[in-house]
């Protein structure tokens, strides 16, 4: 007889015996329910609950909470069936030697389905994470809720949801989508500040396509319905996707080691060992000067960060647009840039919605932001407009008014427009703005401007295109010079492009003690 079965049948044991009983019990749990569902949980490409922990943390470092919790809920077959962790395994750890808390769903346990138990130890987790001000991070593989348990299954997503609510821009929170996550449970990764996915075997959907085909018709698949491609490109939900949970989760630790514990705190600085005086003379021949000629916003950024190294979000949503997590003289820096390889760099409903987002994040966590300016304006068109340009761009313009971190503008080439005004220029609160000498600032384009200012001009003329091409000449000279903006004080200075990372670094040095006040208030009313 164990000395599981003697504790069972009231045998005495002593201490010795006692603690024999309890690590005996430590390592049943840790083994979960049986081999064979640990064999099928990997037949479908998928790591346990455990192994997935291992990954995350720094190796040793974990430490369970509520590891015995079973649940008593009756019923349904349910009290003949009480293992330990409930389907959910919850503690802390250490990432990078920094405190982070988790939570993470046991597929082999009641599929990972959350009933009264399995939601009170993610409320528990969720607290402490808040009360410790660290990282809460959500392995995520879960059937939905325990319908057995009916209403307080329910209720337990909305504690969960509550909580989502008051730890955002307190502290950073990550879901990491590693199988289903389906109906409601698909809101709390949406609360969350950022949301990983892995091809083939995350999903989140709020109705399955069993119930999309019986009302609408359409036959769809899990993936093709709200896999992590879909979330990745189309949606928008997903922020990162990947082909294995291995290089999923350890890009789950590359994104940690860039953000601050809580709002209170700064990200972590490292030591830097690229000279911030490196010159980029390579931006001299990489950015045209003609601004109708595209090129990789992308090459542009490699060579003013650190070692040429970002951690790039919402990378095949809203192309047009690019944000990124990035170093400069070893200082955590937002990035915000036009692409003008797609769309030309305008801004659009989803590019809008993606760089907003963005801003808030950072701001929220203390993260000086260094806007790159490429564009020609806001996307036109009749689907722009009805789908509420104005309302979604609005949402950028509101994300950088209400930022108090560093701001710095950087105009490349084209600024034209509303949306020059919108991302971050001087008169919207940018503590600094510079322009390379390529800059063109204006209403518009010379083209469309001197077919309106110059139109009888043109129109009368014995040669319309020859008038035309002088008047756009006559434009550019007196309103689009490179330096007609510094001339009026709407940039701070026009820089060589070859010393753009050594100006950067240096004025993000200086503001690195900027303290600045929202006026007392409950909360804005940002648009929707």
């Amino acid at each position: 007889m164990t000395v599981l079965q003697e504790a069972a049948a009231g045998e005495p044991a002593d201490t010795r015996g006692r603690v024999v009983e309890l690590h005996e019990l430590r390592a049943a749990v840790r083994r979960g329910p049986s081999e064979k569902a640990t064999e099928a949980q990997h037949a479908k490409g998928k790591l346990t609950a455990r192994e997935r922990i291992e990954l995350l943390l720094d190796e040793g470092s974990f430490h369970e909470v509520e590891a015995l919790r079973r649940h008593r809920a009756t019923g349904f077959g349910l009290e003949a069936k009480k293992p330990h962790t409930d389907g959910v395994i919850t503690g802390w750890g250490t990432v990078h030697g920094r405190t982070v808390f988790l939570y993470a769903h046991d597929f082999r346990i009641f599929g990972g389905a959350l009933g009264e138990a399995h939601a009170q130890k993610i409320h528990k987790i969720m607290d402490m994470a808040i009360t410790a001000g660290a990282p809460l991070v959500s392995l995520n593989d879960g059937a939905g809720a325990r319908i057995q348990e009916g209403v307080t299954a329910l209720a337990g997503y909305g504690g969960i949801f509550q909580r989502n609510t008051r730890a955002s821009g307190v502290i950073p929170q990550i879901s990491v989508m590693l199988g289903p996550c389906a109906g409601g449970a698909a809101y709390s990764p949406a609360l969350t500040d950022f949301v990983f996915m892995v091809r083939e075997t995350s999903q989140m959907f709020i109705t399955g396509p069993d119930v999309v085909q019986a009302v609408t018709g359409e036959k769809i698949s899990q993936n093709g319905l709200g896999g992590a491609d879909v979330h990745s490109a189309v949606s928008g939900v997903s922020h990162f996707a990947y082909d294995d949970e291995q290089s999923c989760i350890e890009e789950v630790r590359y994104l940690l080691s860039l953000l601050p514990q809580n709002n209170r705190e700064m990200p972590p600085a490292t030591a830097n060992e690229d000279p911030v005086e490196r010159r980029n003379d390579v931006l001299l021949d990489l950015v045209p000067a003609d601004g109708n000629r595209p090129y990789d916003m992308r090459k542009v950024i490699e060579e003013i960060v650190d070692h040429g190294e970002y951690l790039e979000i919402h990378e095949r949503w809203a192309t047009n647009v690019i944000v990124a997590l990035a170093r400069i003289d070893g200082h955590v820096t937002g990035i915000i840039a036009n692409q003008p390889q797609s769309l030309a760099g305008v801004l659009d409903i989803n590019a809008s919605e993606k760089a907003a987002r963005f801003v808030q994040m950072c701001d929220a966590f203390n993260i000086p932001l260094v806007t790159m300016l490429d564009v020609p304006g806001f996307l036109p068109g009749v689907d722009q407009e009805h789908d509420g340009i104005i309302r979604h761009g609005a949402k950028l313009l509101y994300a950088y008014c209400n930022a108090t971190v560093p701001r710095i503008q950087l105009i490349l080439r084209k600024a034209y427009g509303g949306a020059y005004i919108v991302m971050d220029s001087r008169s919207i609160g940018s503590d600094l703005s510079y322009v390379w000498p390529t800059n063109e600032i204006a209403v518009m384009g010379a083209e469309g401007a001197a077919n309106v200012i110059f139109r009888r001009d043109i129109n009368g003329a014995e040669d319309p295109e020859a008038m035309r091409a002088q008047k756009i000449k006559e434009y550019k000279n007196e309103l689009m010079h490179p330096y007609y903006a510094a001339e009026r004080g709407l940039v701070d200075d026009v820089i060589d492009p070859a010393e753009t990372r050594g100006v950067l670094a240096s004025a993000l040095a200086m503001l690195r003690t900027k303290h600045a006040d929202l006026p007392s208030r409950k909360h804005g009313n940002p648009p929707m």
